[in-house]
């Protein structure tokens, strides 16, 4: 996730050619993290309501017998692929008995969409539930028993999903951002109405620009370097994004970026309005002691309604949970869902 309140928007008009973009999936191995003898993988495409085809990675327990499987879709962190969290957590949760789908959002990655690198929370909240529509058709899957992890800014469209979906038996919130306070509000919330205005301004004058074009804008390359006074969450970004533990060629945030646009539909779209509305379907969420990010999901699960659990990960910085096996519950998860997917 790198996304400021002032610095993020998504475009909402979408081009014919988002439905129509035929998808190049590479066929390589090429995650972030290494393949498990324990799992079977394969890769998969599916269309979401607004036609847009999204790429994803199908992983299944090598050990299985004829019965079906409770399953997990998976998605984020904000700016991130497949190939990085979210397929890490998809494929250890996989180890663990479930069948789990990670996927690339619309525009991003090997999802279809034009143009590239942009973000809708209506879309992507969508995106989710496309998930959940084709991983509740496979022979493999009782579609009855499916639950959905959110990694950082997918993390809230994951609850925005949940809360509308009402397939969807138990989420997990990791590492949680909520993208429309933090592009609308900035970090814990501290932008005037003044500095709101002056952005809306900007944003707004940029459309023309971009039309005059006919492509859009981007912002500067993402997590490429850090200054000396940078703040720590942006050493940790740079820590992920842009060396060989996290790097991705296809992710936004590995010396890619969003549109100059990609903050408008987020300014005016609380997507966590709804969350009590998740209950009596359990929510759990992660997040580490020292993220900056941890206010998120403190607030996010004083809202939500009974079953909620908070765990604190102690130690445990943003990134962590991202990729940190040590850091990760993924014991805790996997309890969780082996519960309520019973």
């Amino acid at each position: 996730m790198k996304a400021t309140g002032v610095a993020v928007a998504a475009i909402s008009l979408i081009p014919a050619a988002a439905a129509t973009r035929a998808l190049a999936q590479t066929t390589d191995w090429d995650k972030t993290f290494p393949k498990s003898d324990k799992v079977d993988h394969q890769k998969v495409s599916f269309k979401n309501r607004y036609g847009i085809t999204l790429a994803g990675d199908l992983y299944l327990p090598k050990d299985r017998d004829n019965n079906t499987l409770a399953a997990i879709v998976i998605s984020g962190p904000f700016g991130a692929v497949k190939e990085q969290s979210s397929g890490l957590y998809a494929q250890t949760m996989a180890e663990r008995g479930f069948a789990t789908l990670a996927f690339d959002p619309s525009y991003t990655g090997e999802s279809g969409g034009e143009p590239r690198n942009i973000a809708s929370p209506d879309i992507n909240t969508e995106d989710f539930s496309a998930a959940v529509d084709f991983i509740g058709l496979r022979p493999e899957v009782d579609r009855e028993r499916i639950g959905v992890i959110g990694v950082c800014g997918w993390g809230g469209m994951a609850l925005n999903a949940v809360a509308v979906d009402k397939r969807v038996k138990a989420v997990v919130a990791s590492t949680m951002y909520d993208m429309t306070r933090v592009m609308s509000k900035g970090y814990n919330d501290s932008v005037t109405l003044e500095q709101r205005t002056q952005t809306l301004e900007q944003l707004s004058r940029q459309r023309w620009v971009d039309a005059e074009k006919g492509t859009p804008a981007y912002q500067a390359a993402y997590n490429v370097e850090v200054g000396p006074d940078a703040p720590q969450f942006m050493v940790d970004y740079h820590d992920y994004y842009s060396t060989p533990r996290g790097y991705h060629k296809r992710a936004v945030n590995s010396g890619n970026a969003w549109s100059q646009t990609t903050p408008i539909s987020f300014m005016n779209m609380p997507i966590l309005t709804y969350i009590a509305e998740i209950s009596p379907r359990p929510v759990l969420f992660i997040h580490g002691e020292k993220a900056h990010s941890r206010y998120f999901s403190e607030t996010a699960f004083a809202a939500a309604a009974e079953p909620k659990e908070l765990m604190i990960i102690p130690d445990a910085s943003h990134t962590d949970l991202y990729d940190r096996m040590d850091k990760i519950p993924f014991d805790r998860m996997a309890e969780f869902f082996g519960r309520h997917l019973a």
